[in-house]
């Protein structure tokens, strides 16, 4: 029985340590769930946008057309058939004694098939799957603008969620200066030196930044939700959402936009080397071969199989008047591709301008909110003491009180409005 015992402890002790390990790991993913940063929220918003499919798609699309267009070098068969009648047939005007020739029926049949093997169409054939891959990129590059799109949405309500915390962080700290401010009343109230009145003032005060509270907790639950939607990702109150470094200014454009407007001006160039192509003379060899009446013995009035085989050629003109119209169209579009990658440079750097100097603005902001902070703060202790000793009323005491919370209010708005502009001015130039 002791054995026994000793081994359903053992069986226990080894169950308890497995079952605290997987409590442990199922711990630390959750934990690792309620971390969130910009950069995450970047990555999770693009694989959430419904557009990303198209990526696969296009993929498949261009598998698909590129085996098409290989297929152009293989032998080309068609079947044909045919029956007709004619009002009049070849006849030999001359009659030789003892040998009659026998004139061609006016009803004649074919059923013959035709195969064609290209030689001179391999250079149009990998221009046409060059063009295929450059329209793909095209494509894909399109998508790639509007997914960069995203980040503008993300920046908005990621660095509104870090505004929301902090301001609500300012308001708490805003109550235990009240709160403070209240003890220090009820000592002067029991010292006879303050009415009882200060006190209702001040907690009146405190109700007032509870509403405070209530209002940007609303405000924010609205944007954590909006976030959850971008990213289609569990979050709530308790996620940690981290505060991204500062980023430096730099001043090269590297939008997906430059890389568009580059596949684009490459698809002009090929297509105005594919009017070239088309206009070289055609070459292939054909085999044909059918069975039909007459065969190609015309004189051999019957049902026959035959066949001709040898090389074509062919060479259309058409291309010759169209050409340098043709041409210059490509280069009137290329010159267009221009036009709007300057003009899209211009924009941009006028953004980046601006923004720029809204972080030089926001920057020096908030160094004079740490020195209003600084001496408002100092005041405050000795405004904490004059109050206790009756020598201030509650009303000067909420005034200041009223000043430093404006003076952190503006601190960490300036604060969240620097980081906005750097991230802002980092999605605009691409970097």
């Amino acid at each position: 029985m002791k054995r026994v015992i000793n081994k359903i402890s053992v069986n226990l002790t080894w169950h308890s340590i497995i079952w605290i390990f997987v409590i442990g790991v199922t711990d630390l993913s959750a934990q690792e769930l309620k971390s969130m940063t910009l950069e995450e929220c970047y990555t999770l918003a693009e694989k959430n946008y419904p557009l990303i499919n198209q990526k696969d798609l296009l993929t498949k699309i261009k598998e698909y057309t590129l085996d098409n267009a290989g297929k152009g070098n293989l032998p080309q068969i068609s079947f044909n058939g045919q029956a007709t009648y004619q009002s009049e047939v070849t006849q030999i005007p001359i009659d030789i004694p003892g040998m009659e020739i026998s004139s061609l029926s006016k009803d004649q049949y074919k059923a013959y098939v035709d195969i064609s093997q290209p030689l001179t169409e391999s250079r149009l054939i990998n221009q046409q799957k060059q063009l295929i891959e450059i329209k793909t990129s095209i494509e894909q590059q399109k998508l790639e603008v509007d997914i960069y799109q995203l980040r503008d949405r993300v920046n908005q309500v990621y660095f509104g969620i870090l505004l929301l915390r902090q301001q609500i962080k300012q308001v708490e700290l805003l109550k235990k200066d009240i709160q403070s401010g209240i003890t220090k009343t009820n000592v002067a109230i029991a010292n006879g030196i303050a009415l009882k009145s200060s006190a209702d003032i001040l907690k009146a005060e405190l109700l007032k930044s509870d509403q405070r509270t209530i209002e940007l907790d609303a405000s924010l639950q609205g944007y954590i939700q909006m976030l959850t939607l971008l990213i289609n990702r569990p979050l709530d109150n308790n996620t940690s959402f981290q505060s991204p470094p500062a980023q430096p200014i730099i001043n090269n454009i590297v939008r997906p936009e430059l890389k568009l407007f580059e596949v684009q001006q490459e698809s002009l160039d090929l297509q105005r080397e594919m009017v070239s192509t088309r206009k070289i003379p055609k070459v292939s060899l054909f085999l044909q071969g059918g069975y039909g009446k007459p065969g190609f013995n015309f004189l051999k009035n019957k049902f026959d199989f035959y066949y001709i085989g040898g090389i074509r050629f062919n060479w259309s003109l058409a291309g010759l008047y169209t050409s340098r119209n043709d041409r210059q169209l490509f280069d009137l579009n290329k010159s267009m591709i221009s036009a709007q990658k300057e003009t899209f440079l211009y924009n941009t750097q006028f953004s980046l301008s601006r923004q720029g100097s809204e972080i030089t603005k926001y920057d020096d902001l908030v160094d004079v909110d740490h020195q209003i902070i600084a001496l408002y703060e100092s005041i405050l202790t000795s405004y904490s003491a004059q109050l206790e000793n009756g020598t201030i009323t509650t009303n000067e005491y909420l005034t200041h009180l009223n000043a430093i919370d404006v003076a952190r209010q503006n601190l960490v708005l300036h604060q969240a409005q620097l980081l906005m502009a750097q991230y802002n001015y980092k999605t605009t130039s691409g970097n």
